[in-house]
This record gives structure tokens, sequence and C-alpha cells, in this order.
């Protein structure tokens, strides 16, 4: 943790690959992290969801042959509008980024792109996939709710998905595991509930948290991080299996 008063460096977050290593690799399946660059409450950064994707990706392309590419860092973050330094993109502009990634993939030669997302507020990206049938590229949008609640369950997170909503044990525990320099004091004490979100689209965040937390990051830790990653990891080989061509497996 970051116990001074300098600010923390943030980690690099792209893959330093040259053209002769893709050459090398010759991966057929893509996989592209999405972030966000949104409040998550006082002690983890704007960038959270970008360094957890990231992070994922990762830990991905160590274990799968993967053509890993560098983050998507500004999304859907229009709920977090109330809190300082949030910035958004358009649902129909982050639609259009990503398929015009896979278009550029599909000529070059990969036709098989998986997106690593870390903002659960990206829902457009279910129709990116879903519209993605008769293109000439195969897409899946990973981690699925099955595969975060299997992660959890695997790792111990104890604070239910539905509560652990924003900055709460599962993002702090994968930022404490990958990341400790960017969690800053104040997360054992930061705890907020509030389960009844009905209309969190129409009113946002601050409407439920006045912390922007909401979960319960005092339970985090660095071991539960290390838990889930393996986890997702072992999660994607599904994904893989499905969209990696038989020579690629």
């Amino acid at each position: 943790m970051s116990g001074s008063g300098r600010r923390p460096q943030a980690p690099s977050l792209l893959p330093p690959d040259t053209t002769e290593d893709a050459r090398a690799a010759q991966a057929r399946v893509a996989v592209l992290p999405i972030g966000s660059f949104e409040q998550h409450g006082a002690f983890l950064p704007l960038v959270t969801d970008t360094v957890i994707a990231c992070t994922i990706a990762r830990e991905i392309a160590a274990a799968y042959p993967v053509h890993l590419l560098p983050p998507l860092t500004i999304s859907c973050s229009h709920e977090h509008a109330a809190w300082p330094g949030t910035v958004s993109i358009s649902a129909a502009t982050l639609h259009a980024v990503v398929r015009d990634i896979a278009e550029s993939l599909r000529r070059s030669g990969i036709g098989a792109l998986i997106l690593v997302n870390g903002h659960g507020g990206n829902y457009v990206l279910r129709n990116v996939v879903q519209e993605s049938a008769g293109t000439g590229t195969r897409m899946a949008l990973f981690p699925g709710s099955a595969d975060w609640d299997a992660a959890r369950t695997e790792a111990g997170v104890q604070t239910p998905s539905q509560s652990d909503m924003h900055a709460g044990e599962v993002e702090t525990s994968i930022l404490l595991h990958a990341h400790p320099e960017l969690v800053r004091p104040g997360y054992e004490t930061s705890d907020f509930l509030a389960d009844d979100r009905r209309h969190l689209l129409t009113l946002g965040m601050s409407a439920y948290t006045e912390s922007g937390v909401i979960g319960r990051p005092s339970l985090a830790t660095a071991g539960k991080g290390k838990e889930i990653l393996t986890a997702l990891v072992d999660s994607f080989a599904e994904y893989f299996s499905l969209l990696a061509p038989k020579e690629a497996r």
C-alpha cells in the first residue's frame, strides 16, 4: 500500500510484443481488455477497471496462445458522473470502436476476439458480441457472471455479488494482489451496502452512495485476489476452446 503523500505510479498496461513476436506466435484469438475511467471511492484509482481487465488479460495471455491487445481505457461510466474525474464515451462509440477492432483483426488473419470486460456498466458489449454472428469474426465476452461466481466461491469471497457492486471485496482484493501500490489507506473502513438499486440507471450511483463505494472492501485480501485470478484463467479455457481454430488449441 502507498502510505506516503506521493501519488502511486500506474503500472504499464501495454503489451510489449513487437511485430516479429506477433508473426512468430501466429495467434488466431485476440484478447481485448476493456476498462473504464471512473471513481472507485477514495482508496482505488480511476483506472481500477482498466487495471483489472488488463491484469486478467495478462494472466490469460500467459496461459493461452492469444494475441494480447492494449486496453480501451474509457468506456460507459455515465452512472458515475457525479464524481470528479470520471470520463465516459457513448455506448454507440464503444460499440463502433470494438467493431472496428474486430474488422481490423479479421483483415490481418485473426478471426476470433474475446472482450475482457472490467466494467459492469458496459452493457453494450453484450450486443456487440450478439451482433458479431455472420460478420466473419467470432466474439465472446469474458468473464461472464458464472465465471465471476465460480471465482468468488474459489477465493472464499464473503460478500454476495449483489452487495459487492463497486470498489468492494473483489476489486480491492485483485488490486491488493496484482498492484498493491495502487491501493491507498482507507479501504479497511469504507464498507457500505446498498442492495436495493432498482433505479440505478435513472438516478446514477450518487443516489445510493455518498462515498462511491458499494461493497465491503474491508474483507479484501491479496490472497483472495490471487485465487480469483487463478479461477478466471481456468474458466477462460472453455472460451478459448469454443473460439480457437482446432490447429490453435
